[in-house]
C-alpha cells in the first residue's frame, strides 16, 4: 500500500488527484467544526449521554462527531447515501428506471434525480434533528426568544451543509481518487482515532495513578483490533471463482474465444451495508422510546424495549446481540438479492458463447450460480457477525468496552475504502505504464 502511494506520488497527474482529494477532505473537516447558530455549547455532552448507544450514536461515528456537536455538517453523508440506496432499489423495481440506468444519458438523469432526493431527505432530516435538539434542551437561551426564526435558520443550515457535502463528494468522483462518499466516511472514522487512543491511555493512567486492569484491557482491545484488521483485509480480498469456458468463434479471418476464464464472487460482496441496515433497524425502537419525554420504562411496551432491545442495558445484552446477528444474516441475503441477479449473469454468459463446465446453459447455470452465491453469502454473513458482534460480546465482560460496540463496522469501512482506493491507484498506474508497448 505504501509503495503504491509512493509510486502514485511520482506521477504528476495522480499527484494532483491525491492533493485535490486531500484538499476536499480538509474542507469537509473544517465544515464539520463550524458551529450552527442557536445551538448550546454543551450539546456534545448532552447528546452523548442521551443517544450515545442508539442509532444516533452510530450516525455520529459516521459523521466524525459532527452530529453529536450539532455543527454545520451534522447530517454528514446520510441523506446522500439514503437517496442513492433508494434510487438503486427503485431502479431494480421500476422497469423504466432500469432501462434508463443502462443508457449514458439516462444515468445522468438518475444522478440529477438523486440530487433532488438528497435535498428533500436533507430537509426532512434537518427538521427532525432540529426538533430533537429543541425537545432535549440543547438549544441556546437566545433560541427561546425567537423560536420559529431560530429553527428555520438551523434547518436551512443543516440542509445547506448536506447539499454541500453532496457537491464535495461528486467533486472527488470527478477530479479526485476513489469514491467521494467512501473517502468522506473514511476521513470521518479516522478522525475518531485520536479520541480512542486517548481513552485507552486514560484506562492505563487514570487520575489516581497507574491501573493494571486498565493496562490489561487496553492490551486486549489493541490485540482484538489488530486481529480484526488482519481478518478484514484477508476476507475482503477473498473470492470464490466460478470457471467459465468460452467456445471458439470465427469472425472474418480471425478466431475468437476458446479460452477459459472465471466469474469472481467476493466473499464479502455485501460489504458493510448489512451492518448499517441491522444497526439502524434494531436500535430504532430504543431511539423512539428515548425521544418520548417522561416515558415510564418500568412497565409496558417501553419496559420491554428498554430491557430487551436496548444496546446499553446489561440484562438485555445477550438477547440484543442475538437479534442483531439474526438481522445481520437476513440483511446480507436481502442486499445480495437486490444487487446481484444470477439470471442476468447467466444470460450474459450464454450470449457471449460461454458455459460453466459440466453445467448446461440457461436455467441450470443460473441455479448453479445462485447455489454458490447463497453459500458465499452465508460465509460472508458469518464474517460480518464476527466483525460486528465480537466487540459487543467484549462489552459484556467490562462496561468500559461498550464504547467500542460499533468498532467492528467502522473498521470494516476503513479497510474496504483503503483497499478499494489502492486498487484504483494501481489500475491508474498500470494504464500510465507504457513499458510493455515499447519492448
Amino acid at each position: 500500500m505504501l509503495q503504491t502511494l509512493k509510486n502514485s506520488w511520482r506521477i504528476p497527474e495522480l499527484r494532483s488527484k491525491l492533493l485535490f482529494t486531500l484538499f476536499i477532505i480538509l474542507i469537509y473537516r473544517l465544515g464539520a467544526t463550524i458551529p450552527v447558530p442557536f445551538v448550546s455549547s454543551d450539546v456534545a455532552e448532552a447528546f452523548a449521554t442521551a443517544y450515545g448507544n442508539t442509532v444516533l450514536g452510530f450516525m455520529s461515528v459516521l459523521s466524525g462527531g459532527a452530529l453529536a456537536q450539532a455543527t454545520l455538517f451534522a447530517l454528514s453523508v446520510s441523506p446522500y447515501i439514503t437517496a442513492s440506496i433508494v434510487m438503486q432499489l427503485l431502479t431494480i423495481a421500476i422497469p423504466p428506471l432500469e432501462r434508463m440506468a443502462k443508457d449514458e444519458d439516462g444515468k445522468k438523469k438518475i444522478t440529477v434525480i438523486t440530487r433532488y432526493v438528497t435535498v428533500a431527505l436533507a430537509l426532512v432530516t434537518a427538521y427532525g434533528y432540529t426538533m430533537l435538539l429543541s425537545a432535549n434542551g440543547m438549544l441556546s437561551a437566545s433560541a427561546g426568544q425567537h423560536p420559529i426564526f431560530s429553527k428555520v435558520v438551523m434547518i436551512a443550515c443543516y440542509c445547506a451543509g448536506a447539499s454541500l457535502i453532496m457537491w464535495l463528494a461528486e467533486k472527488i468522483n470527478e477530479h479526485g481518487i476513489g469514491n467521494g462518499i467512501s473517502m468522506i466516511l473514511f476521513a470521518n472514522i479516522l478522525s475518531g482515532l485520536p479520541g480512542a487512543v486517548f481513552q485507552l491511555w486514560n484506562w492505563i493512567m487514570p487520575v489516581e495513578g497507574f491501573n493494571v486492569v486498565g493496562l490489561v484491557l487496553a492490551i486486549i482491545v489493541a490485540a482484538v483490533t489488530l486481529g480484526l484488521l488482519i481478518l478484514s483485509v484477508w476476507f475482503t480480498n477473498s473470492e470464490r471463482k466460478i470457471p467459465i469456458q468460452y467456445a471458439k468463434r470465427v469472425v472474418g479471418r480471425k478466431m475468437y474465444g476458446g479460452q477459459g476464464t472465471s466469474l469472481p464472487l467476493k466473499m464479502n460482496m455485501a460489504g458493510v451495508m448489512p451492518i448499517i441496515f441491522a444497526s439502524s433497524i434494531i436500535t430504532i425502537p430504543a431511539t423512539i422510546v428515548s425521544l418520548i419525554p417522561n416515558v415510564d420504562t418500568t412497565s409496558g411496551v417501553a419496559w420491554f424495549i428498554s430491557t430487551f432491545l436496548s444496546p446499553n442495558n446489561s440484562v438485555a445484552s445477550w438477547p440484543y446481540i442475538l437479534l442483531y446477528l439474526v438481522l445481520l444474516v437476513a440483511f446480507s441475503y436481502f442486499y445480495i438479492m437486490i444487487s446481484f441477479n444470477p439470471v442476468e449473469v447467466s444470460n450474459n454468459i450464454r450470449n457471449n458463447g460461454g458455459a460453466i463446465p459440466g453445467i448446461r446453459p440457461g436455467r441450470p447455470t443460473s441455479d448453479f450460480i445462485k447455489k454458490v452465491l447463497n453459500r458465499v453469502t452465508l460465509i460472508g454473513a458469518f464474517f460480518l457477525a464476527i466483525i460486528a458482534g465480537l466487540p459487543m460480546v467484549a462489552g459484556l465482560f467490562d462496561a468500559r468496552l461498550a464504547a467500542v460496540s460499533f468498532g467492528g463496522s467502522s473498521l470494516l469501512i476503513v479497510v474496504g475504502v483503503a483497499l478499494e482506493t489502492v486498487r484504483d491507484l494501481e489500475a491508474q498506474i498500470t494504464m500510465r505504464n507504457y513499458k510493455g508497448f515499447l519492448d
